[in-house]
């Protein structure tokens, strides 16, 4: 059978279209569009302007979706419309406009649907899962394969990029108060102290991204997944030459990031320093994949993926 799956998040909207056989998916097409809904929000509400773009996207999607003859076609949002005060009056205005039921998950269901997408591509043993996205960012604890706690923080690469960068690119002081406030968020992620996390397993376009550029970089091949210690500070002093030397080096891997991979790539280097990460292993699956296992085959089946 073939379904479709459409991410509603803070900066992208994302339409994925799946062939799913045997209990396995096989993605069959994927297309993004930059929206910036996060853009659109003052004072914590989403405009009406912001979800009549999220609308003309998503019936775009619809229409691409029925050529595609799938059997169903499945909406979520994440920080999008999780961190506005109006939730409820988008989700009703979207569906009144397009006839699409959105989805809105929790930051813990977002961090769980990311292992279990993450957890049918790969073998997960031991270490953390961390999904930055452009308005929140998921860490989740995992163990002999099952969950064992999972934060979701209200920052992202975008919304760091907002508040705290007043040009294209962050200038020190900028990149030094995102660091700071990024400490500060994973102070409350407790299951984090004292304890050592030598694999990160990656997921989301902004480590994707960031996966990319160290490839780029390194000269490595493009189906190289992993990055190791080291490299992201490096890949960093990479980005802090005069500002046409860094537009260069970004436009060459990420384009469509050119504004969010720098500061999303400070979050992801906090993170790794306070977790004591020696390499960072990049999940081709995540939420979209984890949200349709979900959704096909019900997650009673995964049980054994979860703590008790």
């Amino acid at each position: 059978m073939t379904y479709g799956v459409i991410d509603v998040g803070s900066n992208t909207i994302r339409l994925c279209i799946y062939k799913v056989e045997h209990g396995e998916i096989t993605s069959l097409f994927n297309n993004k569009t930059t929206a910036g809904l996060i853009g659109y929000v003052n004072d914590g509400e989403l405009s009406h302007k912001g979800i009549s773009r999220a609308c003309d996207v998503l019936n775009t999607y619809k229409k691409m979706a029925s050529f595609a003859q799938i059997k169903e076609l499945y909406v979520f949002a994440t920080a999008s419309l999780r961190n506005i005060t109006n939730s409820d009056e988008a989700v009703s205005t979207i569906y009144e406009k397009t006839g699409l039921h959105v989805d809105v998950l929790s930051g813990y269901e977002e961090a769980v649907l990311d292992f279990e997408g993450a957890a049918h591509s790969e073998k997960l043993d031991d270490g953390i899962m961390v999904d930055i996205g452009g308005g929140s960012t998921e860490i989740l604890y995992f163990s002999k394969g099952k969950i064992r706690d999972a934060v979701s923080l209200n920052f992202g690469s975008l919304s760091m990029y907002r508040t705290y960068v007043s040009k294209l690119f962050p200038k020190k002081s900028e990149a030094k108060a995102i660091c700071r406030k990024v400490e500060q968020e994973l102070r409350k992620a407790e299951f984090l102290d004292n304890r050592p996390f030598p694999v990160m397993i990656g997921i989301g376009g902004t480590i994707r991204a960031v996966k990319k550029f160290n490839n780029d970089i390194f000269g490595l091949s493009k189906e190289n997944n992993i990055i190791i210690d080291g490299n992201l500070e490096y890949l960093l002093e990479e980005l802090r030459d005069e500002e046409k030397q860094t537009l260069s080096k970004v436009l060459r891997v990420a384009p469509d990031r050119i504004h969010t991979l720098i500061p999303g790539m400070l979050i992801l280097r906090t993170i790794f320093k306070k977790c004591q990460c020696r390499e960072i292993h990049m999940s081709s699956f995540g939420v979209r994949e984890g949200y349709l296992y979900k959704k096909v085959m019900g997650k009673d089946e995964r049980d054994d993926l979860y703590t008790e």
